[in-house]
């Protein structure tokens, strides 16, 4: 019989190697591979692959419906709703409330179809307890069962002919083809793999709950997140009860849209008006703080920026920044030093987005150097104006994406004035909104702090 050869797979792509090495040579982790014995795949013979589904024409393709969950939020963020066939892979911080989510989606799913709920990691008698907390789960259609083994789980939802597959979760399901414990990488590439291949062939939806590591990234091989066509992240900021729903691939639908939602005594309630919760500022306006438009997915948002400037004590400055990338700071405090003779060198520098959200885009630049110029000099940009524009290296304002659209936001939320770019002024005005176009960070500066605005 011809010897078996170990073969090393990593834990942290599902990459493989013939030999160990310290360091995956795919993706760079170190200490990550691990042998793995088992037999050769086989090569696909032709009368296999003869066997698959027939080709059909495109023009008569695209005709499945989505499944409402019942939060417009979530719909939201799945681009309108769950598309049968579809396979979800929902990631958070444990206790976040990844189950209760889903199970509030499988049970408003089961009003219209069939539904199953596998877990591998409560009993059904927890799970019903949960549901009454709730208040959901009183019809037939909701069922629900306690199993890990993945060839039972699929073949109760095939006899059921369910709508809706929940999986909960994918690291403690296996499969009795792979040799592996659950949780191992070739039981999450294979399971997800099989799931992925039930979806398409049944037309079942399909959400799984994934672990997160402590750098809270899904826990497995990145190739779940390409088996799979949507890819959902928990969000929330530590002690709040506000939750964020982000997407961070979406094969039907915008990448990076954003639902919200609190977490209330009754699960998960989604938030209408998201623009609330990070505007909650101080009854009195204090110097640093003023606030933007970003657009987080398909909708603008309003939120707070808080710069504060302090004086160094010893050694070097320090820069920091939460929720902005720090680079893209320390980049505006050289420009606001060249063109707007603000100088920051001997002076600590700190700046927040309030409400814990992350930002990438270049539109918060122009409130960020004037909520530091603010804070250095101790006078109080108005509560009723809000700014956004792009810096570049030579002190200009740049327009952004989607002005106009961020203008009626801010309008809508009652503000009186806005600061922005002179390309992203409104072609019609605003009535009872001052739109102040600014070319230069030197303008910006003096009209938000000279009173002009």
């Amino acid at each position: 019989m011809p010897r078996s050869n170990p073969v090393f797979a990593c834990s942290a792509c599902g990459g493989e190697t013939l030999k160990w090495q310290g360091r995956c040579p795919l993706c760079g982790e170190w200490d990550t591979l691990e042998a793995r014995t088992g037999p050769a795949s086989r090569a696909r013979t032709p009368s296999s692959a003869a066997s698959g589904a027939a080709p059909r024409p495109l023009a008569g393709a695209g005709g499945l419906q989505r499944l409402a969950t019942g939060q417009q939020e979530l719909d939201r963020v799945f681009g309108g709703g769950i598309v049968q066939g579809s396979v979800t892979l929902l990631g958070g911080d444990p206790g976040i409330g990844k189950s209760t989510l889903l199970l509030q989606v499988a049970a408003h799913v089961a009003a219209g179809g069939a539904v199953l709920y596998a877990s591998g990691e409560e009993s059904v008698e927890q799970i019903g307890l949960r549901a009454r907390r709730l208040g959901v789960g009183t019809g037939d259609s909701l069922a629900v069962v306690a199993e890990s083994d993945l060839e039972t789980i699929l073949g109760l939802a095939a006899e059921r002919r369910v709508a809706l597959l929940v999986v909960d979760s994918i690291q403690t399901v296996q499969s009795a083809g792979v040799a592996a414990s659950a949780g191992g990488v070739s039981q999450l590439r294979e399971c997800t793999a099989e799931l992925v291949r039930f979806a398409k062939a049944s037309g079942t939806a399909i959400l799984i709950i994934g672990h997160v590591t402590k750098e809270g990234a899904i826990a497995g091989p990145r190739v779940l997140e390409h088996l799979v066509d949507t890819v959902l992240y928990f969000e929330s900021e530590a002690g709040s009860r506000y939750r964020i729903v982000r997407g961070t691939k979406n094969r039907f639908g915008a990448v990076n849209e954003l639902g919200f939602f609190a977490m209330a005594e009754g699960g998960l309630k989604e938030v209408r008006n998201p623009s609330a919760i990070f505007l909650s500022r101080a009854s009195e306006p204090a110097a640093g703080s003023i606030v933007t438009v970003t657009r987080e997915g398909g909708r603008p948002l309003l939120i707070e920026l808080q710069g504060l400037v302090d004086r160094m004590r010893f050694g070097a400055p320090r820069r920091i920044a939460q929720g902005l990338d720090s680079n893209r700071v320390a980049m505006l405090l050289a420009v606001l030093n060249r063109h707007a003779s603000v100088s920051l060198q001997e002076h600590d520098v700190f700046v927040n987005v309030v409400g814990g959200l992350q930002i990438s885009e270049t539109a918060c630049d122009l409130p960020v150097v004037m909520a530091l110029a603010s804070s250095l000099q101790d006078r109080i940009v108005p509560n009723s104006l809000v700014a956004f524009g792009e810096l570049g290296l030579t002190g200009e304002v740049r327009p952004v994406a989607y002005g106009e659209e961020r203008l009626r936001e801010a309008h809508k939320q009652g503000f009186k004035a806005a600061i922005v770019p002179k390309e992203n002024a409104p072609r019609k005005p605003l009535e009872g909104l001052t739109v102040i176009v600014v070319a230069r960070v030197s303008e910006a500066l003096e009209a938000a702090l000279a009173g002009r605005a």
